[in-house]
């Protein structure tokens, strides 16, 4: 088995989102944890909530 075209690396992976796009996640994540009344939901509501914000988007 002969290898006739050299491997290259994937390019770089674009961001999904944009650091405006997950202040407008987190903000409607909290206005819908403020209306929920199911305890399950609003725990799995209050996880994304968290990583949401956990992630620090560079500014540059």
């Amino acid at each position: 088995m002969t290898e006739d075209t050299p491997k290259t690396e994937p390019g770089r992976a674009r961001a999904l989102f944009s650091t405006a796009d997950f202040r407008l996640l987190r903000t409607a994540l909290t206005a819908y944890a403020r209306q929920i009344e199911d305890r399950e939901e609003l725990a799995k509501i209050n996880a994304l909530h968290h990583r949401l914000g956990t992630y620090v988007p560079s500014d540059g």
